[in-house]
């Protein structure tokens, strides 16, 4: 089998997918009353995919990733509140404006070591914290933006106060894009990536334009981020500066620690299990849940993914 054919079949979908998202999409009816944390999960998984493809895929180290969401969460807000409410178009001009952003953060990851770009990752989420924190006039500083009103997804289905539409809406826009996405890391553009990753030298040797590559997958990561922002500030009718925060872009780094890198699941596992978690322990202990969550990162750290859910293994038994 040649690296074309290999590559068309990767872009095949499994048949577990089909059913999977037939089943997700099942959920916010069948689950009614948790609807609007089955529309956090899947603006999160979302979210999670636009980290993995410049992390997983390109092995480019980010905790700036909050920017791109929260650049999409005021554009599409603003774009609601003073230009028109309908959810699909405001949902692209917060795309559009993050892949902007991204577009010219791009030339800040081409020099330095990971360090380096950890640290500028960072300064330009804090850099626009900051700037909606003092633009008090246009996105309502530490108030937020407040009064978001939006129209009827497709002309025809209202935002209910249950969040079964805003969960259904989160859910088929990720779908969408976990699509697009899947495309793009399994063709010969995705390829170049993965040489990238693994050895940027040897990918420069064999005639790899790197630097070019690296600009179009975190402008592509960028706006996909972009996307999930928006779907967070339409469904919610709200966007405030904590948007941006350090913790958001941490986050979304324990969530692919917790579903893994490089394949694009790993994600929509991660934000599923931390959600959960999140939601549960929180419920029972308000004010200690983050220990728990760290605890559970060391143990999976500890005896690894595959064998975290066979405990009989962890102390020298069978694998």
């Amino acid at each position: 089998m040649n690296a074309q054919q290999s590559l068309y079949n990767s872009r095949r979908w499994k048949v577990w997918e089909p059913v999977l998202w037939l089943l997700a999409l099942a959920l916010p009816y069948v689950l009614g009353s948790h609807a609007l944390i089955i529309n956090e999960i899947a603006i999160v998984a979302l979210f999670a995919v636009s980290l993995d493809l410049i992390l997983g895929y390109t092995g480019i180290v980010s905790l700036g990733h909050a920017a791109f969401f929260g650049m999409g969460a005021y554009a599409a807000a603003l774009f609601a509140k003073l230009v028109m409410p309908d959810p699909l178009v405001g949902l692209a001009f917060g795309i559009a404006v993050a892949t902007l952003l991204g577009a010219l953060c791009s030339f800040t990851i081409m020099r330095g070591s990971d360090l380096t770009r950890l640290m500028v990752t960072l300064g330009v989420g804090m850099l626009l914290m900051e700037l909606a924190n003092k633009l008090d006039w246009l996105t309502g500083g530490a108030d937020g933006l407040q009064g978001v009103l939006m129209g009827p997804v497709l002309g025809r289905f209202e935002f209910d106060l249950q969040g079964q539409v805003a969960a259904w809406y989160s859910i088929s826009v990720t779908l969408v894009f976990l699509f697009l996405v899947r495309r793009l890391v399994n063709s010969p553009f995705g390829a170049t990536l993965t040489a990238i990753r693994d050895n940027r030298l040897r990918a420069m040797a064999i005639g790899i334009p790197v630097t070019s590559r690296l600009a179009v997958i975190y402008t592509i990561a960028a706006g996909v981020a972009g996307a999930a922002g928006a779907l967070l500030a339409q469904t919610t009718g709200f966007a405030s500066i904590d948007v941006f925060a350090f913790d958001r872009s941490a986050d979304l780094v324990l969530l692919l620690v917790i579903g893994g890198t490089g394949w694009l699941y790993g994600g929509v596992a991660g934000a599923i299990v931390f959600k959960i978690m999140q939601d549960l322990i929180s419920s029972i202990t308000p004010q200690y849940w983050t220990f728990w969550i760290g605890l559970f990162l060391v143990v999976l750290m500890l005896v690894g993914r595959e064998r975290l859910i066979r405990p009989w293994t962890w102390f020298g038994g069978k694998k």
